[in-house]
């Protein structure tokens, strides 16, 4: 793959700051809506994914990303769907990461599932990725196997083992889901810490059509923090990594406890991020249907001043917030659009 830009072409472009006066330092990047798994909170059974026609090529999203660099993006999340099902994605990772070398870009990181890590792990450490996030729901492979729909807890354990020895630091998410995993959020707490990762529990997000009701997945995580300090000592943490989440610190286990809270507490005030799908629509909050198409400026010249003028004008109508509710009376998701679209 060809580089696209240079390390000195941050000092051609102002930082992009939006109207509430927030500088926009973190980018999400989905590479891909499909996935392996079909986790029930996050997708129908039955999926219809994009024509691949309609996707960007490794080398749009490689230019895109550099457009976002030089603009002042310090921290780069790639996400899917599952990113790894992505054929010839380390490409991708081992291009960006001259922006690693050249000290443009602080962070280059992923999101995934773990079904591939074990595969891939190495080859990210090589590429200058230090951190993860893997999505686990559960210990149970049961449960595991329920939740997800086709599963196979081992080969995600296997996967984290992998990401492990390969120096990677992991950060498990696991979504909060009422009568799902509920019942073992404690030992989950216990197993990641045990392996001196932090756990990050996330209220389930009304993103989609979904085989189901929402209202009957919601947990809300206030009832879980106070279930949990009847067993654990929790002290508030100021701990920031550019995401949503609000740390705590676990007495008894020694570990971090993250919070990711959209619905019983907007973490909208402080919001330094934007989100790409993987057809190069830029949305410039999780939870608002507004955004700004990049794809047509990528793919109409082989200039990225166009480029550059759509980011701007997206920036500039990034709102103060989102809006996100569980519709109870109509069982209807808060935005159309999937998950996996958006990028986890």
């Amino acid at each position: 793959m060809t580089a696209l830009s240079t390390p000195g072409e941050t000092a051609r472009y102002s930082p992009l700051i939006d109207p509430f006066h927030r500088e926009i330092t973190y980018l999400r990047v989905s590479v891909t809506d499909r996935c392996d798994l079909r986790c029930v909170y996050c997708m129908a059974e039955d999926m219809t994914f994009l024509p691949k026609r309609d996707l960007l090529t490794l080398e749009e999203l490689d230019r895109l990303c550099s457009a976002f660099i030089a603009r002042g993006v310090r921290k780069l999340r790639l996400t899917g769907g599952e990113p790894l099902v992505r054929r010839d994605l380390m490409t991708l990772i081992r291009s960006l990461s001259r922006h690693l070398e050249s000290g443009a870009l602080e962070e280059l990181t992923l999101t995934t599932n773990g079904t591939q890590l074990a595969r891939y792990a190495a080859e990210l450490a090589a590429a200058g990725v230090k951190r993860i996030n893997v999505s686990v729901d559960t210990l149970d492979p049961v449960k595991f196997r329920a939740i997800t729909r086709r599963g196979d807890l081992a080969q995600v354990l296997d996967g984290i083992s992998a990401a492990r020895s390969a120096g990677l630091k992991v950060k498990i998410n696991a979504v909060a889901l009422k009568d799902g995993n509920e019942d073992e959020l404690e030992r989950m707490l216990e197993w990641a810490h045990g392996f001196g990762m932090d756990l990050t529990l996330i209220e389930t997000m009304p993103l989609g059509d979904i085989d189901g009701d929402r209202t009957d997945q919601y947990l809300p995580l206030s009832t879980v923090r106070a279930r949990l300090e009847r067993h654990y000592t929790l002290t508030d943490l100021p701990d920031r990594t550019g995401g949503p989440a609000r740390y705590v610190r676990v007495a008894e286990t020694g570990g971090r406890l993250g919070f990711i809270t959209p619905l019983t507490h907007n973490f909208c005030e402080s919001c330094n991020r934007v989100r790409v799908t993987c057809t190069g629509t830029l949305f410039m909050c999780l939870g608002q249907e507004d955004a700004a198409d990049l794809r047509l400026p990528l793919r109409a010249s082989e200039s990225d001043e166009a480029l550059h003028a759509a980011i701007e004008a997206g920036i500039a109508r990034k709102p103060k917030g989102h809006d996100f509710v569980i519709d109870r009376q109509h069982k209807r998701p808060a935005v159309s659009r999937h998950m996996s679209v958006t990028g986890g």
